[in-house]
Order: C-alpha cells, then structure tokens, then sequence
C-alpha cells in the first residue's frame, strides 16, 4: 500500500510514518522506481506496536532496541523484561502521584480552612509553615 493509505489506515500523519522510516523504526518499506514508498500489510502492526509502546511510556530508543525488523524474530525474554520494568516504574509512579496527590489534597484543605480572623498572607505563612514542618518531620522519619 501507499503511503497515503497506510496513514488514513493507521490514523498517523505521512510525516509520521516518513520519520519512523528514517530513524529506523519501519523498515519493510519498498521503494518503487517512481520513488514510491510501498508498504507491506505489517507496516499497520508495526506502527500500532510504535502508537502502543508510544502511549505506555516507552521512548523511541526503548522500541527500536526492542523491535526486530522482522516481527516473526521478536526477542520474547527480553521484551518480557522491559514490559515488566515498565509495570514496575508505572507502579512506582503511581505511588508517588498517589502522595501528591494526597499532599496537594491536605494543602487545599488548609489553606480553605482559614480562620475568619487572619488575611490571605497570613494564612499563607500558617499553611506554608506547618507545610515545611510536616515536610521536617517526615524526612527526619525516613
């Protein structure tokens, strides 16, 4: 196919799909003597398996380490291995978006707690102080 209809069947830009060519992403590609880029029909796996690793976080060095040129030669230890090294570093993110989270939540709420008596500055240097103690005291328990 073209690369015309491989981006409306991929839903990729033809600049996308000419980058990928060029780093060496996609490599079954034919060109003809008219300068053509024809495409095989893996092209549209190979550019889902790139969206795909795209949006679970994985650089384009990551998946061109990964990725055989041909998809019947794929390294299956060694793709393990990075999709559960990727699990983990999600788990591991999530755990700390999960306390800022948490953190940003307790600051929302002190700073809407403030007394009837103090200004907006004043309130600031409260919530901010007790934001560093707290600050404090956990490090001083880690």
């Amino acid at each position: 196919m073209k690369i015309g209809e491989l981006a409306m069947r991929s839903g990729l830009a033809q600049s996308r799909i000419r980058f990928y060519e060029k780093i060496g992403l996609l490599k079954t590609v034919d060109r003809r003597a008219n300068g053509y880029r024809i495409y095989p029909p893996d092209a549209l796996v190979v550019l889902e398996v790139i969206a795909t690793a795209q949006a679970a976080g994985f650089s384009l060095d990551e998946i061109r380490a990964l990725m055989p040129g041909d998809l019947e030669k794929w390294d299956h230890n060694a793709l393990m291995a990075t999709l559960r090294t990727r699990v983990d570093e999600i788990g591991r993110l999530q755990k700390r978006l999960t306390r800022t989270r948490a953190r940003l939540v307790g600051l929302i709420e002190e700073i809407e707690a403030r007394p009837d008596d103090i200004d907006c500055a004043a309130n600031a240097r409260r919530v901010l102080s007790r934001l560093f103690d707290h600050d404090d005291a956990a490090e001083k328990a880690s």
